[in-house]
Formats: C-alpha cells, sequence, structure tokens
C-alpha cells in the first residue's frame, strides 16, 4: 500500500489522480491532499477518501471545509508551512506534485528532502529553478518520474534506469505538441481570439492556465525547458514536433536510426498510472488504441512566427540564470490579464518578449534568487501591462 499525498488535488491532474487511488484501493491511498480555495471539491474528497490531512491556502477557506466535513477522521490546516509538511508526512510515500505554477515549487522540494517518490506534474518547479531542484533530487537519492504525458512518453521510449542516464545512444528527443486550438489560424485571426476559444483545447481536459499556454505553444516552450533538465539534453538536441491526434505523445531517436514511441488515447491517467506503479503497469480504465479507427497520424513543424513563446523559452535557455524565472513569471502574469479580458491573445507573447529582453538576469545560486527573479518579473509584467507599451 503506498500513501499518497496529493498536491493539486481539484485540478484535472488532482481529478485523474484521484480515479487511479479509487480504481486501485489495495495498491493506494490518499493520505493528504490540497487545493487553493475549492472548498466544495474538496469537501467531496474528504467525504470520498477521508485523508488523515488537508491544506487549503486561506484560513477561511479552512474553516468552511472542517465545516463541511464535521464528523470526518481529518485535520484540517491551511497556509504555506502546512502545505511544505503534508508533502514530507512520515505516512506518504509518493507526493504528486500538481500545484500549477510556480506556488508549486517549495512543497515539491519538501517531499524531495523527505525522500518521497517525486510525481512531477508541475513543470514551472524545474522551468525555474532547475539546476537546484535536480541537484536536490540527487543529494537525497529519490526518484523522481515526469507526469506531463509527453516526458512520461520520452521517460517510457528511454532505457529503463533513471532520469538523466539515458544519453549514450541517443541522437534527438522528439517533443510533440498538439498545437492548440489555433494550429491552422492566421495571425489576423488570432488578434480577436477570446479566452473561451483558447481554453478550448482540441484533445485535453485541463484547467484555464495550461489550456491558455497550449494554445500560445509557451506549455510547449516550458516543456522544453523541463525536457533539458530530466534529461540533460540542451534545446539544439529536441525537435518539437506539430501532431495535432495527441496520440504519439512523444518520441526518442537513436543513434542507429531507431525511434521509439509512446503511444495511447489522450488521457493523462495513462501517465499518472505509470508514475505511480513504476516499473510495473496497472489498470487505468483508459480505452486501448486502435489504430485502423485513427487510419492517420500527422506531422508539421511549428511556426515560430505565430508561436514565438517556444523559440522564447528556448532564448531563455541558452541565457540561463535567472531567465527562466523570469519568462514564466511574465507569463503568468500575461496569462491572468488575458484570462481578465485587459489584454489580446497575441499581446501574451509579445508581453513575454519585452519582460525577458528587458530584464536584469543573474546568476542562480540560491531559491531566493529564484524568488526574487519571479517578484521582480511580475512587478515587471504589471507595469509592461499598464503601461500598454507591448503595443
Amino acid at each position: 500500500m503506498q500513501g499518497i499525498c496529493l498536491l493539486g488535488a481539484t485540478g484535472s491532474i488532482g481529478q485523474s489522480t484521484l480515479d487511479i487511488i479509487a480504481l486501485h484501493p489495495d495498491k493506494f491511498s490518499l493520505v493528504s491532499a490540497s487545493a487553493n480555495e475549492s472548498v466544495d471539491k474538496m469537501a467531496e474528497i474528504c467525504r470520498r477518501f477521508k485523508p488523515k490531512r488537508v491544506v487549503v491556502g486561506s484560513r477561511q477557506a479552512r474553516d468552511q471545509l472542517a465545516l463541511k466535513c464535521q464528523g470526518l477522521p481529518t485535520s484540517f490546516e491551511w497556509g504555506e508551512e502546512a502545505l511544505d509538511s503534508i508533502a514530507a508526512d512520515p505516512d506518504v510515500d509518493q507526493v504528486m506534485a500538481a500545484i500549477m505554477g510556480f506556488a508549486g515549487l517549495k512543497p515539491t522540494l519538501a517531499g524531495i528532502r523527505a525522500g518521497k517518490r517525486i510525481l512531477l506534474a508541475n513543470k514551472e518547479s524545474l522551468v525555474t529553478a532547475g539546476k537546484l531542484f535536480m541537484d536536490e533530487v540527487a543529494r537525497h537519492n529519490v526518484v523522481l518520474l515526469p507526469i506531463d504525458s509527453e516526458h512520461n512518453a520520452i521517460f517510457q521510449s528511454l532505457p529503463q534506469s533513471s532520469i538523466g542516464a539515458h544519453k549514450k545512444d541517443v541522437a534527438k528527443i522528439i517533443l510533440t505538441a498538439s498545437g492548440g486550438p489555433f494550429r491552422a489560424w492566421s495571425l489576423e485571426d488570432m488578434a480577436s481570439v477570446t479566452p473561451e476559444q483558447a481554453c478550448k483545447h482540441p484533445n485535453w481536459s485541463m484547467g484555464q492556465k495550461i489550456s491558455i499556454d497550449s494554445a500560445t505553444l509557451m506549455n510547449k516552450g516550458l516543456e522544453l525547458i523541463e525536457a533539458c533538465w530530466l534529461f540533460d539534453v540542451t534545446p539544439n538536441e529536441i525537435d518539437v514536433v506539430v501532431h495535432p491526434e495527441s496520440i504519439i505523445h512523444s518520441m526518442v531517436s537513436y543513434v542507429d536510426g531507431s525511434v521509439l514511441a509512446q503511444m495511447g488515447n489522450p488521457d493523462m491517467k495513462i501517465p499518472i498510472a505509470y508514475g505511480m506503479s513504476w516499473p510495473d503497469r496497472i489498470d487505468t480504465s483508459v480505452a486501448p488504441l486502435n489504430l485502423v479507427d485513427i487510419s492517420r497520424l500527422n506531422f508539421d513543424a511549428p511556426d515560430l512566427m505565430r508561436f514565438p513563446n517556444l523559440q522564447l523559452a528556448a532564448d531563455a535557455w541558452f541565457a540561463g540564470g535567472t531567465a527562466m524565472a523570469v519568462l514564466n513569471a511574465a507569463n503568468e502574469v500575461a496569462v491572468a490579464a488575458f484570462l481578465n479580458r485587459q489584454i489580446r491573445f497575441l499581446d501574451i507573447a509579445r508581453i513575454n518578449e519585452q519582460v525577458l529582453a528587458g530584464a536584469n538576469i543573474v546568476a542562480v545560486n540560491t531559491l531566493d534568487d529564484v524568488f526574487e527573479a519571479d517578484l521582480y518579473a511580475r512587478r515587471l509584467a504589471l507595469d509592461v501591462i499598464n503601461r500598454g507599451r507591448f503595443l
């Protein structure tokens, strides 16, 4: 029986993780879980799974949740310290790091330092603090398994030893991208995109932030950076290929000309279950892939003129230091502004570019450097938005 700490229980990754726990009650139990302010959803989770500890984002949310869940054997807590604590809880074997954005970094590190198996669905942890993060993984000798469908596919297509130890026979990593809902749209058409349109991903059911990132290809840019840290490569050793069907989740090209791919229907329960059960495989209830029904798979090169965020991510990687944290922070601010209808869809990339170009990039020696860069970039992005300097 593996005890699971689920960071980000009410999001799409969290819900799929709960589906796997419910499907295999003999293998997994929910020891602890977190959410921000989704009290009603968390109350349902508490009543169904009866975790030992639950953490929410505010005292008010904690009190509301405790009132809704009277009589349950659950400790209701709130705040950052409690979040770090549940990730390091002695009863926890695996930490599913599914808090979206920069907020997921600290509790994930707490789980690493406590020696837990880390199931990483929070790409921002690696984007903002990649070297420090991977140094902690090595220092504490923990098992780190990627949950993003693309990185999980790469891991499955590599020799199964450990993260970062696969370079010997690899020629290229091939990172697939769906292309999002505007893959075939012109720049003129994209100028009038609404938040509702951008959140309608053609293949995946995801939260608003990641859906917008997918539509701008920033999600693929962040995944490019994440892959560099996970597999010890540079952007020059990764090819991004647009594959609109989302059936091949990523590939690895070897020096002998072989290409290995991981394929499956687009359902996050597959990579989640693989991470939870690795090195074994378990049932996910996902329908098996029918190649006859699919019939055809398509591939295209990404258009960097229409989707410049992908190039910005590579530029940030090569700039090094705090550049990746700056880009991530600017993007989070810009996406929030777009969802609030303060800016237009194409302005997201323009703001990211201006913040990255105007920021003071410094070396990353401690987590404080990352946190300071994050705050600095957020202020800079807000200033750009408020002044309309991206127009």
